[in-house]
């Protein structure tokens, strides 16, 4: 149960700030590089210090992990930090800067655990179960119909038109 309330709220704090973001970028005065570039630079320090309480406060990270294999080491830096930490960002802040919140964010949210089941079914040896694959496909499922459907109505008038009663088409 934890993992599942310290998911919902990563999901929570993703949503909000994704669409500061995307405000952010559509604004034509941010572009994705800079917006994640302030991105980790905020975020940076404040991981630091979390890390300095769990290594030394709280002693819930292991001592001396710089001293793991190679191979561990190899993994974090490339998957974690290039893969996932670097070249995700940028992708998904060049996504957003060119697209919708509300389709970016499901694509890209929804292409993560359906490749992560498979992975770490495929690597990791985790189980495939029945309710696992159903899972994926509905999330799938519905981040098509998210995506394909709804495009039939005009977008939404600006608050400032509406406001002055703007008659326009």
């Amino acid at each position: 149960m934890k993992a599942i309330l310290l998911a919902l709220g990563a999901g929570l704090c993703w949503g909000i700030g994704e669409v500061f973001t995307r405000s952010v970028l559509h604004s034509g005065k941010v572009g994705p590089i800079t917006a994640i570039t302030i991105r980790s630079t905020v975020a940076l320090p404040v991981l630091w210090i979390a890390y300095l309480i769990a290594m030394y406060g709280a002693r819930s990270e292991p001592a001396q992990w710089w001293q793991v294999d190679r191979s561990i080491l190899l993994k974090l830096i490339l998957g974690s930090g290039l893969i996932a930490g670097a070249a995700a960002m940028i992708l998904f802040y060049a996504a957003l800067s060119v697209g919708e919140v509300s389709v970016v964010k499901p694509v890209a949210f929804a292409t993560a655990p359906a490749l992560a089941v498979l992975l770490g079914w495929l690597v990791l040896g985790e189980r495939l179960t029945l309710t696992k694959g159903l899972g994926v496909g509905l999330i799938l499922s519905g981040v098509v119909v998210l995506t394909t459907g709804g495009k039939a109505g005009p977008k939404a008038e600006p608050a400032e038109n509406a406001e002055h009663g703007s008659a326009g088409p």
